[in-house]
């Protein structure tokens, strides 16, 4: 009959055997078979942020949004009172109405109405200077007479000056009326026409400038200025962080470089999301050396110089985190 203990020791005997071909089994795999990175890095996650604010000053109207909402690219997060931009927008379109009256007239020329009554005022002129003619040649007739004076005929001689440059001045009238306006006067309307115009779209773009909308997606960390405040131009409304790009700032030894070239794919892991890897690829290599950072450096890197790395990470779910600390492992090459 086999002994008990003996057959315990055969069972742990080949337990045993069973274990170490399984541990060299799988150290085979991992080092013949398994994929290894080319290269693993440590770096954080960087998502950039950007300051909303309005390119006018005015009133805060309505603030649409707080910190945590997410918001979409192109929607309204805050308004100002747009009154008056609204009623600088009116101003500027009448502007454009009366240029616009004012270059039309001129290129239409004058009315027939004002032309006739030029005509009209040539021959009354030209009556008076006929009169006029008439009495200086009958005063100087009398002249030799005694009939008349001397005095009189040197008043009858003003009177026919006179009325003759009356006429001529009439005549000048009704050939301008009859020309029209100068070519000058109506590229002058014309330009100004064209300044109204950039006046009303400069108050039409002000009047837009009064509504602020989020430039991409993302979420907003903060809300700084609340309805009623006075704000200027530039002054800063809303924080938002975009949901893309997602970057992973990483460094390098320059004996890594060769790895880590603008396109190589990587998979990126953080350590609070244990299980999920992301996809990415290196973007941008810096080309300046710089000393390890203090936030990403390890023992054998306390002195090196390294090069930073911005690796562009698919992230569609959301999940990572600005500062979130990730490992990067750099896939070989094919």
């Amino acid at each position: 009959m086999p002994n008990p203990s003996s057959i315990r020791r055969g069972v742990l005997l080949g337990a045993l055997a069973i274990a170490v071909v399984a541990a060299a089994s799988y150290a085979a795999y991992v080092h013949f078979v398994a994929p290894r990175p080319a290269l693993r890095l440590y770096g954080n996650v960087d998502i950039r942020d950007v300051n909303l604010a309005f390119r006018v000053a005015g009133r805060v109207q309505r603030v649409l949004v707080d910190e945590g909402d997410a918001v979409q690219a192109g929607q309204r997060v805050a308004e100002l009172d747009p009154v008056p931009a609204q009623r600088d927008v009116a101003e500027a379109a009448a502007a454009v109405e009366s240029s616009d009256a004012r270059l039309a007239l001129l290129v239409a020329g004058n009315r027939k109405e004002d032309v006739a009554q030029a005509a009209a005022a040539v021959d009354e002129r030209q009556a008076a200077l006929a009169n006029a003619e008439q009495e200086l040649a009958r005063e100087n007739r009398l002249a030799g007479t005694g009939a008349s004076t001397a005095e009189r005929q040197e008043q009858a001689r003003a009177a026919r000056d006179q009325a003759s440059a009356r006429l001529a001045a009439a005549r000048q009238a009704h050939a301008e009326l009859q020309r029209g306006f100068r070519r000058e006067e109506i590229a002058e309307a014309r330009a100004n026409l064209e300044r109204a115009k950039a006046a009303l779209e400069q108050a039409r773009l002000r009047l837009d400038d009064t509504r602020l909308a989020a430039p991409s997606a993302g979420v907003v960390l903060t809300r700084a200025i609340e309805p009623g405040a006075m704000v200027a131009a530039g002054t800063t409304v809303l924080v938002e962080s975009l949901v893309q790009p997602v970057w992973v700032r990483a460094y390098v030894r320059e004996t890594e470089l060769a790895a880590a070239k603008p396109g190589t794919p990587v998979d990126v892991r953080a350590d609070s999301l244990p299980g999920k890897v992301y996809g990415g690829r290196v973007g941008f290599v810096s080309p300046t050396a710089e000393f390890t950072p203090k936030s990403v450096e390890t023992p054998d890197l306390r002195t090196d110089l390294v090069y930073r790395l911005r690796i562009v990470v698919d992230d569609p779910s959301g999940t990572l985190r600005q500062g979130m600390p990730v490992t990067v492992d750099l896939k070989p090459a094919a």
